[in-house]
């Protein structure tokens, strides 16, 4: 249905003052319009399903790995500062498998080239592919997720804030959940460090920042 006043008019929206979707002062937020409103999809698909479980798709990756990178850039003799959210899984669709590497759902970004990325930031990007097979199974299969390797060419304070690092995707009507995401630091001797979901560490110039995002859940057992 084409987007319009008429569509909301059938919904009661009911959010009691203190709830996550209503916090209320002193609780802290942040994130809401990039992670919060992910997990409201997640949770409100997932409880049409048991209504109308013949036309509501899995769940999608469920975040959008917003990644913050600053720092000093002696290119130009000033500090930069890098933002970008990086692609996930789609759910898998009663008709059709999920799509791999986009963001879906409560957001409109657009993928970050790198040339451009390495242009003007002092970064080096060392991996940047579909992370095949992280899409959950079924009669449709949920999207691939992406793996994003960046190399720091610079001393720099780096911040993730993702989610779906425990809870997995869900799979609908049979199908498989999707593979949760990943973070690791790799340091310039390529010794390995897992990272939380949420994190902001001082990393050294040489240092490498490994993000695989979430697959989106898998729809129908697979026959």
């Amino acid at each position: 249905m084409p987007a319009s006043a008429g569509i909301i008019e059938p919904i009661e929206v009911i959010a009691p003052p203190g709830t996550v979707v209503n916090a209320l002062p002193p609780a802290p937020v942040a994130g809401g319009n990039v992670e919060t409103s992910q997990r409201i999809v997640d949770v409100l698909f997932k409880a049409l399903s048991a209504a109308i479980p013949d036309i509501v798709p899995a769940a999608s990756q469920g975040t959008m790995n917003n990644l913050t990178i600053g720092g000093w850039d002696a290119r130009y003799a000033r500090e930069f500062a890098y933002y970008e959210t990086i692609a996930g899984g789609m759910g898998a669709r009663p008709n059709a498998d999920g799509i791999s590497a986009v963001h879906t759902h409560m957001t409109n970004s657009l993928n970050t080239p790198i040339e451009a990325l390495e242009y003007a930031y002092p970064l080096r990007i060392k991996r940047y592919e579909i992370r095949r097979g992280s899409g959950g199974h079924g009669r449709y299969s949920g999207g691939d997720g992406v793996i994003r390797e960046i190399e720091l060419l610079t001393d720099a304070s780096v911040s993730l804030l993702s989610d779906r690092r425990v809870l997995p995707p869900y799979g609908l009507n049979g199908g498989e959940p999707g593979q949760t995401g990943e973070a690791e630091l790799i340091d310039g001797q390529n010794s390995r460090r897992t990272l939380p979901g949420k994190f902001s560490i001082r990393a050294r110039s040489g240092d490498r920042i490994l993000i695989r995002t979430p697959g989106g859940g898998g729809w129908g057992i697979k026959t």
